[in-house]
């Protein structure tokens, strides 16, 4: 499969992904870490910022690779 075609797979696959994972995270933090103390939430808050990265990075790395 030529590159080209990886990224376009790639970056519809990662909006996908990104707009099932932003409401799921957002209803999580209103619901859930909204009750907590704020040191807490800091790493709440971090961890859910950053958890997107973790389930797409095979998928960058597919990206990515060479033809």
């Amino acid at each position: 499969m030529p590159r080209r075609l990886r990224l376009l797979i790639g970056t519809v696959g990662m909006l996908a992904f990104v707009c099932l994972y932003a409401p799921i995270a957002m209803a999580l933090a209103d619901s859930r870490i909204a009750e907590t103390p704020p040191a807490i939430q800091a790493v709440l808050y971090s961890i859910l910022g950053i958890g997107w990265i973790l389930p797409l990075m095979p998928l960058i790395k597919w990206m990515e690779r060479p033809d």
